[in-house]
C-alpha cells in the first residue's frame, strides 16, 4: 500500500498486540504522558490467544525460579492499584497449595523461593493436610506447601480494566486492525496497517502466540501449543469454594495439574501443564474432545472426590513456550527502538502490569530497574 509521510499518523509508541502484556504496556505508557497507540488484529475480548477466560492463579513463592518473585510482588501491588483506579474487583485472595512428593520441583521450588525471599509458607504433611483441607484425597507420601499470599485474578476483566484505564489516561487503542509490516525509520519505526502508515519513535511487540511469526526474523525458539481447561459443577460447591478451599498445583502421576476454586458462574476450573499440542493460532484445535474431558474427570475425581460431577464448560487457550519455559523480554538486537516480550509459557498472565512497566522502561529509557537479566534472548544464542 502506498503512503506519504504527510498522511501518516504520528505516535510516540505503538504497541502491537493487546493481550494482558500489551494492554499493560499501553496502560503504563499512557500513565507516563506518552502518545501511545495499541493495535490488535482481533476484536476485543477474543478467545484465540492466551489472555481470555475467567481466572488465573497469582502466587508469590514462585517455584519456577526464585528470580520471578520481585516481579510478581510488583504485579500484586499494581493489580491492587488498578482496582483503585477502576473501582473493579480484580483479585480474590484464596491462598495456593502446592502438592506432590517431597523432592519434586512443584514442592521444593516453592520452599526454596519462600526461603530465599522470606515469604510466608507452611509445609503440611498428609495428616495435617487432611485436617486443614479435607477435600483433597492426599496420598500418604505427598506433602503440601501452603502459601497464603496467593489468589485468583479475574482474567478477562483484568484485560478490559487495563484497556479502559489506558484510554482514560489518553491512550488510543484499536482492535480488528492487523499490522501487515513494520520497518525501521531512522531512530523510529513505520508500522503499516490496512488504514495506512503509522510513524512512531518506538515499537513494543507483545504478540502472544503470534510472536513466532511476528518476530521470525530474530530466530527465537518460540512454539505455540494448544492447551485446554475444563469447568465442572461439583456435587457440593461449598466444599470446593474459598476460603476453605485454595487454588492448587499438584504433581500427580499423569503430570502437573492445577485447579481454581469454585466461583459462581464459572464453576470449578481445572487443567494441566502437559507439553501441549504444537500448533499455530490458525491451526489450533478449538474443540475439547470427550476423551480429553474424561481424562481430566478421572484425575480430579480420584484426587478431589465429588469435584468433577457435572461438566459445566470447556475452553482452549494457547501457550507460547520456550525451551526452558522462561519468558523472553528484550530489545531488538539491530533496532533498539523495538522492544518485545514473548514466550510466557503458560505462567505469564499474573505478571502483566509488571511486564508492562518493564516494556515501558525499555521503550522510553532503554533499560529498566527490574532484574530481567535471566529473561534476555541471549541465553538462547548458542542454539539460534
Amino acid at each position: 500500500m502506498d503512503y506519504h509521510p504527510s498522511m501518516s499518523e504520528m505516535f510516540d509508541v505503538v504497541v502491537l498486540g493487546l493481550g494482558v502484556m500489551g494492554a499493560s504496556a499501553v496502560h503504563q505508557l499512557a500513565g507516563r504522558g506518552v502518545r501511545v497507540l495499541g493495535l490488535d488484529a482481533n476484536q476485543r475480548g477474543h478467545a484465540l490467544g492466551s489472555s481470555h477466560g475467567r481466572s488465573r492463579i497469582i502466587r508469590e513463592a514462585y517455584y519456577e525460579a526464585v528470580e520471578y518473585v520481585p516481579l510478581v510482588q510488583r504485579a500484586f501491588t499494581q493489580w491492587r492499584e488498578l482496582e483503585q483506579e477502576t473501582g473493579l474487583d480484580l483479585l480474590l485472595m484464596t491462598g495456593c497449595l502446592n502438592i506432590g512428593e517431597p523432592g519434586t520441583h512443584v514442592v521444593d521450588g516453592v520452599i526454596a523461593s519462600a526461603r530465599r525471599h522470606g515469604l510466608l509458607s507452611e509445609v503440611l504433611h498428609a495428616d495435617a493436610m487432611r485436617d486443614r483441607f479435607p477435600a483433597f484425597a492426599l496420598p500418604e507420601s505427598h506433602v503440601g506447601v501452603f502459601q497464603p499470599n496467593a489468589g485468583v485474578l479475574n482474567a478477562h476483566v483484568c484485560v478490559g480494566a487495563l484497556l479502559d484505564a489506558a484510554v482514560a489516561r489518553g491512550a488510543t487503542t484499536r482492535h480488528g486492525e492487523m499490522v501487515s509490516a513494520w520497518d525501521p525509520d531512522g531512530e523510529g519505526v513505520i508500522v503499516r496497517t490496512p488504514r495506512g502508515a503509522i510513524r512512531a519513535s518506538r515499537l513494543v511487540i507483545t504478540a502472544g502466540p503470534w510472536s513466532a511469526s511476528v518476530l521470525s526474523g530474530l530466530g527465537l525458539p518460540l512454539q505455540a501449543v494448544r492447551q485446554y481447561v475444563v469447568h465442572f459443577e461439583p456435587r457440593d460447591p461449598e466444599r470446593f469454594s474459598p476460603p476453605g478451599f485454595p487454588a492448587f498445583i499438584w504433581d500427580v502421576a499423569e503430570g502437573e495439574v492445577y485447579g481454581i476454586p469454585y466461583l459462581a458462574g464459572s464453576g470449578f476450573k481445572v487443567g494441566g501443564h502437559d507439553p501441549g499440542e504444537p500448533c499455530t493460532p490458525e491451526t489450533a484445535r478449538r474443540h475439547v474432545t470427550v476423551d480429553e474431558i474424561e481424562s481430566v474427570r478421572k484425575i480430579f475425581e480420584r484426587c478431589l472426590p465429588g469435584s468433577a460431577t457435572t461438566l459445566s464448560m470447556t475452553a482452549t487457550c494457547l501457550y507460547t513456550i520456550t525451551p526452558d519455559r522462561h519468558f523472553i523480554i528484550d530489545r531488538h538486537p539491530d533496532h533498539p527502538q523495538v522492544s518485545y516480550a514473548a514466550g510466557f509459557s503458560g505462567h505469564g498472565f499474573k505478571f502483566g502490569p509488571a511486564i508492562g512497566e518493564v516494556l515501558s522502561d525499555l521503550a522510553l529509557d532503554g533499560s529498566t530497574r527490574h532484574d530481567i537479566a535471566f529473561l534476555g534472548a541471549k541465553r538462547f544464542a548458542t542454539s539460534l
